[in-house]
């Protein structure tokens, strides 16, 4: 199955503003960025599909957006995923795995290549869940990492898409609470 393209006008494709309201939600800390995920399954013939949303440490233990808006999604029961993906395309009823290679991620910050704390970057999760796309507002500034998580998902063959006109906003909201 082939998924439908993202719109070539921004203008009219909301998902990197949803992206940019779940940031909102971020507690700001000193030490890390405040990051809005939206994962979204583009299925033929069918209108663009939120199958989760996440931010940064919404999920106990100094989770990331990305890897919240994954964990939510995969913990999905079978009918909850059914009324997500109503109708849908094929007979057999659609299971995460199915739906993974369909999906765009769209995150208001470059996913993390290391962290930090020890735990599992995002750009691994994304590329061990075998997303098709990864649509990014903004790259991750040196704040606190050199960051290549864009580079590590096109190594293994995963379309990054670097989202103009939200730069800005997406780097304000990432910065949220830090002292300047």
């Amino acid at each position: 199955m082939t998924p439908t393209p993202i719109p070539e006008d921004h203008e009219h494709d909301p998902f990197m503003r949803q992206a940019l309201e779940q940031a909102a939600f971020c507690e700001p800390v000193q030490t890390a960025f405040c990051v809005g995920c939206v994962l979204v399954a583009r299925l033929p013939d069918l209108e663009p599909i939120v199958l989760s949303k996440g931010f940064s440490r919404e999920l106990p233990g100094n989770t990331h957006a990305e890897a919240n808006a994954l964990a939510k999604f995969e913990s999905l029961t079978s009918p909850q995923l059914q009324s997500l993906v109503s109708p849908w395309p094929l007979e057999a009823v659609p299971v995460v795995e199915d739906l993974l290679p369909l999906v765009d991620v769209y995150t208001t910050l470059e996913p993390c290549s290391v962290r930090t704390s020890g735990l599992s970057a995002c750009a691994d999760a994304l590329i061990h869940a075998r997303i098709r796309r990864c649509i990014i507002g903004v790259r991750e500034p040196d704040d606190f990492v050199k960051c290549e998580g864009a580079q590590k998902m096109k190594d293994v063959g995963i379309e990054v898409i670097w989202y103009g006109g939200l730069e800005q906003e997406c780097l304000d909201a990432a910065r949220r609470g830090h002292h300047t």
